[in-house]
């Protein structure tokens, strides 16, 4: 996968995985939820998930990867959130605090600036393919479920 720079500010970072785009879809049940398609990879983005998600509030990873399981279907496993969480702690876009036995994950104001650079770059790149996609599913209602 090909990495991505983001410019936050004056530093750049890079936004690992980036690679899928994500619908304006947040609460499908697993009956109305598509199946990864076969014929290209559809799991990445995660560093741009993560913080599209924290962009509400403060969750903890779990509560981080179960928000990204109702998008794309699939939880990512603590090994997979985990050290993202920890890359992004460790560039300073989001911070952690332990509230009792779980850390709670947050923004920085980096974080801030950077999910809206990460949407701008999303709509950049991906905007028609999600607008066409939209298009698609309305007009045939259906998926494939697994």
């Amino acid at each position: 996968m090909t990495n991505t720079l983001l410019r936050i500010g004056r530093p750049t970072y890079t936004f690992k995985y980036i690679g899928h785009p994500i619908l304006g879809v947040t609460d499908v049940s697993e009956n109305e939820q598509c199946c990864p398609p076969d014929c290209c990879d559809m799991r990445g983005m995660l560093t741009f998930q993560i913080l599209w998600e924290l962009r509400n509030g403060p969750l903890n990873g779990q509560q981080i990867a179960e928000q990204i399981a109702k998008r794309r279907g699939t939880k990512p496993t603590p090994g997979t959130i985990y050290p993202a969480l920890k890359d992004l702690e460790d560039r300073r876009i989001v911070k952690s605090e332990k509230e009792g036995r779980q850390r709670v994950y947050s923004l920085t104001e980096a974080g801030e600036e950077g999910y809206i650079e990460a949407a701008r770059y999303f709509n950049q790149v991906f905007g028609d393919i999600a607008e066409d996609a939209k298009v698609i599913v309305m007009k045939t209602g259906d998926c494939n479920k697994c």
